[in-house]
């Protein structure tokens, strides 16, 4: 990935780096004089690695042929709407996976989480309003674009709350992707679009695939997370493709095997392990994650890009941690 050296990778990747760094820079004026001090990012803040997602937002924003000066704009903002998703996950997952680096103690994992957010939420504020004063946006657009970015999380959160005290029943496979995945993360993988669509005026024929594609690859990534996360989610009775695929695809005595499995399973055992026993299951779901997400970059990606789907399907295999599951 970070060798390709096409034009229109060096103007993005200049232009992600921006974003990332106003958004850090705006958190460090916000919270000075607070008593937390914002460290020095790390080393690999700015990685393509670390920043997969955020570089494929901004792609498709190139795509429908936004103004660089607003494709940074809305990069930024995006950097706002991940630090609050992630601050919420941490806190319904009771784990902290870092926004913002700080002085605050490592193991205070819920008041950083809570900062993350309020920081984050307020760095979007501080762009919008800057941008105002710069007459990038009008006052209207400013409102209507802090709306438009609450608005874009309420249906994933929503979805979310639904599951929280975990659910009494197991939904057909295809009534997961369509009642629970379409807002759990296909429609948060439109979130980037929220104040974008709420400001330009767009052309709908050029923005729809885009969209589309977006859609496709965040069904493709939850299926994944559905694969490596099978074990947690049936004792944590929430939603999984995978086990409605085994569910809805044994019989009672092969259900309550499974169940028997999750149970007895040590903690330190990877999904893998139990996946092999259910190779249906786990056939079907690679299978449906790989459709997906090779649909979905295709579409999104120019004529002339369309050799990066297989490295980016690659590289999304391995971060999610999923590569040893999409074989046969």
């Amino acid at each position: 990935m970070s060798n390709i050296a096409d034009g229109v990778f060096s103007t993005l990747a200049g232009e992600l780096n921006e974003a990332i760094t106003m958004y850090w820079e705006t958190a460090a004026s916000i919270l000075e004089g607070s008593g937390i001090l914002l460290l020095d990012p790390p080393a690999d803040y700015l990685s393509m690695e670390n920043n997969f997602f955020s570089a494929l937002f901004l792609y498709s924003y190139h795509r429908v042929r936004l103004p660089p000066s607003r494709r940074v704009l809305y990069a930024a903002i995006n950097q706002c709407l991940r630090g609050m998703v992630t601050g919420c996950d941490n806190i319904l997952d009771d784990e902290y996976k870092a926004t913002l680096r700080t002085s605050l103690p490592g193991g205070a994992k819920k008041f950083r989480s809570v900062l993350d957010i309020m920081v984050s939420d307020r760095v979007l504020f501080a762009l919008v309003t800057r941008a105002c004063w710069e007459e990038t946006l009008t006052r209207d657009q400013v409102l209507a674009a802090s709306s438009a970015s609450l608005r874009a999380l309420t249906e994933s959160g929503a979805q979310e709350a639904t599951e929280e005290m975990g659910v009494d029943r197991i939904l057909e496979p295809n009534d997961v992707l369509r009642r629970v995945h379409h807002y759990k993360t296909g429609k948060l993988f439109l979130c980037p679009w929220g104040v974008p669509e709420t400001v330009e005026v767009l052309d709908e024929g050029e923005l729809e695939p885009v969209k589309k594609a977006l859609y496709r690859v965040g069904i493709g990534c939850q299926i994944m997370d559905d694969m490596v996360d099978l074990r947690r989610d049936a004792l944590e009775k929430r939603h999984n493709y995978v086990a409605s695929l085994i569910f809805h695809g044994t019989n009672p005595a092969g259900w309550e095997r499974f169940l028997s499995m999750v149970r007895s399973e040590r903690p330190e055992d990877e999904d893998g392990a139990l996946l092999e026993h259910f190779p249906e299951a786990k056939r079907a779901a690679a299978t449906a994650a790989r459709e997906r997400l090779e649909s979905g970059l295709k579409g999104l990606f120019f004529e002339t890009h369309q050799f990066l789907v297989e490295p980016c399907l690659d590289f999304l295999c391995e971060r999610i941690g999923t590569t040893h599951l999409m074989g046969a």
